[in-house]
């Protein structure tokens, strides 16, 4: 999986690869240019002739800028670097791509670098313009920037979005205006159409709302080691972007013997269901099997049990539990629902299961006292909260699912103080509990007890749809049964093969017609993609 790095981890490892390995940070520079360039090659097309203004600060994000401006003169493009201040008060390595730029324009009407000190410089150059471009380069701030845009500055910004109408944007680093470590925008900030960062993403490059204004986000490895990455001398990356390589080496590390039998790929308990909800049950009783679990048995109380036969795959076994005239669990049904959750490789509770008091008893009482990996979700969830259930353990993880309402239930907070700091919920549920912990939604976060988070980039508005969830808890239950050693990894892949399958969906039937069983439908290709891919 691939770290994303706080701007002052990333300062470090730009530091500390000069430093130890002998990698000078004009040539990281060059680097950075270099992989930006065939960024936007492969995004934009040939550059060759291609018209491109460059808009760069006086920074060390400028100076990639001026780098790449000499990069795309090289392939034949008519380049204008606009540098915001004085070439004279620029420093160290931007200094030196200013001042090539400056001999170059010299020598060739092909590329030119112009000086702009003020607002007002800005406007007379867009009022005497004859040129035409069609393609932005924003170079104007990087990682450092921590507060809003002032000044001339935001006039430039605010022309970079209203050009980019006709004229496409690609970003170095992250668009600026936005803040590297800040999820959500300071200020005014670009729209980009492509952002190209280097070495690793940043929380702005990838959680929405500041994610949103990426564009395309590539990522450039500019020749920093990847111990470096995952932990310098004073930081250790704790948010990791979980990636296609990343779910396809757990798949082929996990990939069965030939001599395999149903014995061996695990048994799930899926207690789920009830009347009126047994549909949740099925959706998730298929997403168990199709993600390859060996056996299924599904528990539900006795007066549901002919409806949820008929929805599901005949493959799936049911136990009846003891329930009453109207649905509810008697007390013989509690203890049968708890011995059974004992006797299988995984339980996975909560799907359409309700939330009267029996059932409150049994899932406490499972979570409290159980042997089993746990998968819980939608009323399991909201039948213990706020969280008072226990804790996890290495030998018996507990994973959680719950959508930003059911995560403000088991903290006890508002679902808007969620909103505004997912990382900070799921991570504190996580850690004090020893849970793993997957907070739905776009870029699904998955944190573990160590106080790692994950972010998963699949999905789509699409799978906004009743369903989709309990799809999901199947999925996390099914890799779980199959490799209950590896809770991490089973549950980065489930989120991300569920979100992958949501995008084959959407691109065969469309964003609005998309519903919880098309997920299901598309979840054989997404795993048949990942194992393939490559």
């Amino acid at each position: 999986m691939q770290p994303i790095l706080s701007a002052a981890h990333m300062a470090e490892v730009d530091r500390l690869t000069s430093e130890q390995f002998g990698i000078p940070g004009l040539l990281l520079m060059e680097n950075a240019a270099l992989g930006a360039t065939l960024a936007i090659e492969q995004h934009f097309g040939p550059v060759q002739r291609r018209r491109v203004r460059v808009f760069c600060g006086k920074g060390n994000n400028g100076g990639d800028g001026a780098a790449v401006a000499r990069q795309l003169w090289m392939r034949g493009a008519q380049v204008e670097v606009l540098l915001f201040g004085k070439r004279e008060t620029a420093r160290g390595d931007a200094r030196v791509n200013f001042d090539i730029v400056a001999q170059l324009a010299q020598a060739s009407p092909q590329i030119r670098l112009v000086e702009l000190q003020s607002e007002g410089d800005f406007a007379a150059l867009l009022s005497n313009s004859t040129s035409r471009f069609n393609l932005h380069v924003d170079a104007l701030f990087g990682t450092g920037l921590a507060r809003g845009l002032e000044g001339m500055f935001v006039r430039v910004v605010e022309y970079i979005n209203s050009a980019r109408q006709y004229i496409p944007v690609c970003a170095l680093d992250v668009p600026s205006g936005l803040a590297a470590d800040l999820p959500h925008p300071v200020g005014v900030h670009v729209v980009a159409d492509l952002t190209v960062t280097f070495t690793a993403p940043k929380v702005a490059n990838v959680l929405p709302p500041a994610g949103h204004v990426n564009g395309k986000l590539r990522v450039v490895d500019i020749g920093s080691p990847e111990s470096l990455l995952r932990a310098t001398p004073n930081h250790r990356a704790t948010l990791f972007l979980v990636t296609e390589e990343g779910v396809r080496a757990y798949l082929e590390r996990t990939r069965r013997m030939p001599d395999a039998h149903k014995g061996h790929v695990g048994h799930v308990l899926l207690m789920a269901g009830s009347r009126g909800k047994t549909g949740a049950a099925a959706l998730a009783g298929e997403g168990v099997l199709r993600a390859g679990a060996g056996l299924l048995t599904m528990a539900i109380p006795a007066s549901a049990q002919a409806l949820l036969v008929s929805q599901c795959l005949p493959e799936a076994m049911t136990l009846a539990l003891p329930d009453d005239s109207h649905g509810r669990l008697t007390e013989e049904g509690l203890r049968a629902g708890f011995a059974t959750a004992n006797q299988h490789t995984v339980c996975a509770i909560g799907p359409g299961l309700g939330t009267d008091p029996a059932v409150r008893r049994l899932v406490q009482w499972i979570v409290q006292e159980g042997q089993s990996p746990t998968v819980l979700d939608a009323d399991a969830l909201n039948c213990l909260a706020p969280w008072q259930a226990g804790r996890g353990t290495p030998e018996r993880p507990i994973i959680l699912t719950p959508h930003p309402g059911e995560m403000a239930r088991l903290l006890g907070v508002s679902v808007n103080d969620v909103l505004v700091d997912r990382l900070g919920a799921a991570r504190r549920l996580a850690t004090v509990h020893h849970l793993f912990v997957v907070l739905k939604g776009y870029y699904t976060l998955i944190a573990t007890p160590e106080g790692d988070v994950y972010i998963n980039p699949t999905g789509n508005a699409g799978m906004a749809t009743g369903g989709s969830g309990d799809v999901l808890t199947g999925i996390v239950a099914g890799l779980l049964a199959q490799t209950p050693h590896l809770p991490l990894e089973a549950t980065l892949a489930a989120v991300y093969l569920h979100g992958k399958a949501g995008d084959l969906a959407n691109e065969a039937l469309g964003e609005r017609s998309l519903v919880a069983s098309d997920i299901l439908r598309f979840l054989p290709q997404a795993f048949k993609f990942q194992s393939s891919a490559g």
